[in-house]
């Protein structure tokens, strides 16, 4: 449960938070009402720092109240991402103690007060919510309260209430519209991160199907399974190719719907769920296979996004798909030279069983493609490759449409999640030329392999649906990135909500 969220227009001359955060425009002298601006003088002269180094470290002192109090400059001409990190820094110094509650002061002219309360709000919501660990004795708190002091919260800004009933009830008071959206993301992005940190014995295909089943319930989306018998039936052979390795034979592509009666357009999310990816015969080294439970993080991200969605009641009509398998060795699983025919028809030639994430998502998109959305975009931790080429703050786009990749760049500008774009074009198909079949599913030297995954993927749009692929490089980043502290970012879902007008 996320921290509940009060706000003042008003700031008390004290204020009786144990744990305080002071976001400041970037300037070069303190500002004459900065709370605990003598203490933070102090602290200035102390380290011989300039008021505006703050925009590049904050600092951190006790007041004489005995409460921690954290300060940081907000460069506004910066990008999002930049200012993200600079409030998710200072936040740390506080979050690191486990407090029950953290007042959010915020100084500027209006424009820049709203900035900065969005986004310390989102930043203390993401980061203070537990995820799911498994120790004998679990001696974390999660943060109770946010109090948000500085902002005007007049009645322009007011919104109605969540009929669910989810909102707390300070947030629903106020009704800031940006706060309410901000929590449906908050909820999207934690969902994420939650289901991809379960170890992979928690989140095995049969487990995660009912996880998902539940979330259906709860949140009235419609619900269907493409189990292993349907989907042989139907001839979505590159599906079954992956996961008939795997006993029991638990894996499944679901479909989840949400509906809005004002939506204008529908838009299909897919996403990658392969459960636990050994490599199949093609076994990882350990090196390799190590966190590869998080190889399903491509369907909690549409998971998250579709959460989000919802609980904003974004009009939008949403299908997401997602195609939950694992990549295990038997003596059934697919093999390098094996030939399968996907559920378009087309055949494929087997170079390599690690390769599997491309093979699960084709029939995955022929089945979305077919519904004829108006987008579709899918999420997958895909290729080593990407990781090779972007490291791990970044993640890769590409699509069938320039415009539409060069719109999921800006709006990667925008969410703080940065996406780079990679070219598609016809001539690296060559690659994947087969002799035995209609294509290869990749290479063996793996050059470029991320450009010829999604060479590959194209295989299986239909209909000419508009398309992007995300290549989920930045899925895990050591230490947090932009505004999430943890190593599992949840990238992707802020990005999503972006690019259906939710942000």
């Amino acid at each position: 449960m996320l921290a509940q969220l009060t706000l003042s227009q008003t700031l008390p001359a004290t204020p009786s938070a144990t744990h305080l955060l002071v976001l400041l425009p970037k300037s070069k002298a303190l500002p004459k009402d900065a709370t605990h601006g003598d203490l933070l003088a102090a602290v200035l002269k102390r380290r011989d720092m300039k008021a505006d180094e703050l925009a590049k470290s904050p600092l951190a002192a006790n007041a004489a109240n005995g409460a921690l109090v954290a300060w940081a400059m907000l460069d506004f001409a910066q990008d999002t991402f930049a200012q993200q990190v600079q409030v998710r820094k200072a936040l740390q110094m506080l979050l690191t103690e486990s407090p029950k509650s953290v007042g959010i002061v915020v100084l500027g002219d209006e424009t820049q007060r709203k900035r900065a309360a969005e986004l310390a709000v989102y930043g203390a919501w993401v980061n203070s919510a537990l995820l799911p660990v498994h120790k004998k004795k679990d001696d974390r708190k999660p943060l109770q309260k946010i109090e948000l002091y500085g902002l005007d919260v007049g009645a322009n800004s007011f919104a109605q209430g969540s009929k669910n009933g989810r909102m707390n009830s300070p947030l629903q008071a106020a009704g800031n519209k940006a706060f309410v959206a901000l929590k449906a993301q908050a909820e999207g992005n934690l969902l994420c991160r939650e289901l991809t940190v379960l170890p992979p014995n928690e989140l095995t295909p049969a487990l995660y199907r009912g996880r998902i089943k539940t979330l259906a319930q709860q949140y009235g989306w419609k619900h269907e399974e493409f189990d292993m018998k349907k989907l042989r039936k139907i001839g979505a052979g590159a599906f079954v190719a992956v996961a008939q390795g795997s006993d029991p034979e638990d894996a499944a592509i679901v479909h989840l719907s949400y509906r809005h009666p004002k939506a204008k357009q529908t838009v299909a999310l897919v996403g990658k769920g392969i459960c636990f990816d050994t490599g199949g015969h093609n076994l990882k080294p350990s090196r390799y296979m190590h966190n590869m439970h998080e190889d399903m993080n491509g369907s909690a991200v549409a998971l998250g996004i579709l959460l989000a969605a919802t609980q904003n009641k974004l009009a939008v009509n949403i299908d997401c798909w997602l195609a939950l398998a694992q990549n295990h060795i038997s003596p059934k699983a697919y093999k390098q030279n094996d030939i399968v025919t996907a559920l378009n028809g087309t055949t494929i030639e087997i170079i390599h069983t690690d390769a599997e994430g491309r093979m699960v998502l084709a029939d995955t998109l022929t089945l979305a493609s077919r519904a004829k959305p108006d987008l579709m975009i899918d999420f997958a931790t895909l290729t080593g490759s990407m990781a090779t080429a972007l490291g791990a703050r970044y993640s890769g786009v590409l699509g069938n449409r320039d415009e539409l990749v060069q719109r999921a760049v800006n709006i990667g500008k925008q969410s703080g999640e940065r996406l780079c774009a990679f070219p598609l074009d016809e001539d690296y198909e060559a690659g994947l030329e087969s002799k035995v079949a209609d294509i290869k599913q990749c290479t063996l030297t793996g050059d470029a392999d991320h450009i010829l995954a999604a060479r590959f993927l194209k295989r299986f749009v239909e209909n000419d649906v508009p398309w992007l692929h995300i290549d989920l490089s930045s899925s895990r980043c050591e230490e947090g990135l932009g505004i999430v502290a943890s190593d599992v970012t949840g990238f992707g879902v802020a990005w999503g909500l972006g690019m259906l007008g939710g942000s």
